[in-house]
């Protein structure tokens, strides 16, 4: 029970409370990023669907646990935000680098990389897109990301190595793809209503489990309608909350679910983490640190580009905003823009001394939590945005 979560001592409290059977219809599992958070909450989701005795066990070959550690369960739904991009390039790698080598920890890798690109997926399942303008474009990259899929899942033999690498290259580029332009950075109210009408409905067999990650990313009224639905949760239904920002979350929420806090590994246990899972021997660093290595600019670059913007705010000099997006690749995947708006919260930091400064700088960070949704929900270009967002700072400075 719990076999794959690596250093994390939350689990046993989830062990302890599944084998008395006190585990609450709604709960949360709190901690910062790279804590094991959904890894836990998917696990939990098999462990009480699995048929056989002992329950729970990595190994079990029970129907209901091979859908779950494949991710195709149909009584699992995933929904939230994730930056899932890094997490399928590490994966890919991984898997790419068993095949080539034919490593013993091949299936191990292939069930990693498989469950990466499933990560995303899931959070575009119909149900929960039903009524979606953009659904029939969903569907459509939908269909070739199950195609190639299906090329690679078990029982079937892999293709050749250089087959595969094309294969698996087609995937990352459609999840990109699919992450970056139709996946919200908060909840949408709508699907938050069709998982309450799917949760209604009685399960043929074992238990419906529920995640929302990120659920401290939620609108007033998309909290309201998940706490309708906790207040009377459907018979043999699990809710699992995560959120790295637990003091976010509605109290009235908080009232109606169990807390299970994660907490942030130490230095030895996330590279224990990356050598396990990813195979990687050599890194030295934290988890957040390897998974930084795939993007497509390193973060030193996104870094001084974001000192470049901020300094010609400063210095009231006009920026060159085209090539520095163009430097940043457009900010895909987004948490390049997440690196290079967070840069820029640091350095106002030394600003802080004065009532003045303070109310500057409140206003400035307003304007960068804009420019992010600007561009991420809005699908604002990041030129424009970042036009913007330069004259509102200069506006800031000069008050």
């Amino acid at each position: 029970m719990y076999e794959n979560l690596v250093s994390q001592s939350a689990v046993n409290e989830l062990r302890s409370d599944i084998k008395n059977n006190l585990m609450p219809s709604a709960m949360l599992f709190s901690g910062s990023e790279a804590t094991g958070k959904l890894t836990a909450a998917l696990e939990t989701a098999r462990i009480l669907s699995c048929h056989a005795a002992p329950q729970g066990k990595w190994l079990c070959t029970c129907p209901s646990c091979l859908q779950h550690k494949a991710l195709t369960c149909q009584n699992l739904l995933l929904l939230g935000p994730r930056d899932c991009a890094l997490e399928i390039s590490a994966a890919k790698k991984t898997f790419l680098e068993a095949a080539g080598s034919k490593a013993t920890h091949l299936d191990a890798a292939r069930y990693l990389f498989l469950r990466s690109v499933r990560k995303l997926t899931l959070r575009f399942n119909p149900i929960l897109w039903n009524g979606e303008a953009n659904l029939n474009k969903i569907a459509a990259i939908m269909e070739g990301l199950n195609e190639a899929l299906e090329q690679l899942d078990f029982p079937r033999e892999l293709v050749e190595h250089k087959e595969l690498e094309t294969l698996c290259d087609e995937l990352e580029e459609k999840c990109l793809k699919l992450e970056t332009e139709y996946l919200y950075d908060s909840i949408p109210v709508n699907q938050v209503r069709n998982m309450e009408e799917w949760a209604h409905i009685k399960s043929e067999e074992g238990k419906k489990t529920i995640i929302i990650e990120n659920a401290d990313r939620m609108q007033t009224s998309v909290r309201n309608a998940l706490l309708k639905i906790l207040e009377e949760p459907p018979e043999d239904c699990v809710f699992i909350l995560l959120s790295s920002k637990r003091n976010a979350i509605m109290p009235t929420i908080l009232s109606r679910v169990r807390t299970y806090n994660f907490k942030e590994r130490n230095e030895a246990a996330q590279l224990d983490v990356i050598k396990r899972v990813f195979h990687n021997q050599i890194f030295e660093g934290s988890i957040n640190q390897y998974m930084l290595n795939f993007l497509p600019v390193k973060p030193a670059k996104i870094e001084s580009e974001a000192k470049a913007f901020y300094d010609s705010v400063i210095n009231k000099t006009i920026p060159d905003i085209t090539v520095m997006v163009k430097n940043c690749e457009s900010f895909i995947p987004r948490v390049e823009l997440k690196l290079f708006l967070n840069a820029i919260t640091v350095w106002l930091k030394p600003l802080q001394k004065t009532e003045r400064e303070c109310e500057m700088c409140a206003q400035i960070i307003k304007q960068l939590h804009n420019c992010w949704e600007n561009i991420t929900m809005y699908n604002q270009s990041p030129v424009s945005a970042l036009e913007i967002l330069y004259r509102e700072m200069r506006r800031c400075v000069d008050m």
